[in-house]
């Protein structure tokens, strides 16, 4: 079998940063696929599920209500490595045109302290898997170690 073209990337060299991951074709539309690496593949440790979990369901809650957004969202979601989310969005992007919403979209997730979007039996399948100040610590880290000072590095796959 062929590879996918995630696991094409050289996941010793990679970096946190902001990635388009890949672009896919549906009817007309472009979906444009995002790599939103947060943590140093096979450097640093991974993240763990709780904070992950947060992480998701506050930033889909943010990306689904968000005035710009919210119908060119598809798809927020975990990594199976931990290492990052997937972000996916309606339309043709390059890795900088999103910078200033997920600056926007991390500083909500640092600043949020109230009950987690969704973290309900009723709305959630595992709401008791959070860890809010995890999240809110980890979305610290990735604003100040990444997205505010962003070079064109952490904006393009290593080669």
């Amino acid at each position: 079998m062929e590879k996918i073209a995630s696991f094409t990337i050289d996941h010793i060299k990679l970096q946190p940063g902001v990635y388009v991951s890949r672009k896919d074709h549906v009817g007309a539309e472009v979906i444009t696929t995002f790599d939103l690496r947060m943590t140093s593949p096979n450097e640093e440790p991974v993240m763990n599920t709780a904070e992950m979990h947060t992480i998701e369901h506050l930033a889909a809650t943010f990306l689904r209500n968000h005035p710009a957004y919210k119908d060119k969202t598809v798809y927020f979601g975990p990594m199976g490595c931990r290492t990052g989310f997937y972000l996916l969005l309606a339309g043709d992007y390059a890795s900088a045109d999103i910078v200033p919403l997920m600056v926007e979209m991390y500083e909500f997730i640092r600043d949020f302290h109230d009950e987690v979007p969704g973290a309900s039996a009723r709305d959630c399948g595992n709401y008791l898997d959070m860890n809010l100040n995890m999240a809110n610590y980890l979305a610290r880290k990735y604003l100040d170690e990444v997205l505010y000072n962003i070079c064109e590095d952490r904006l393009v796959y290593p080669l």
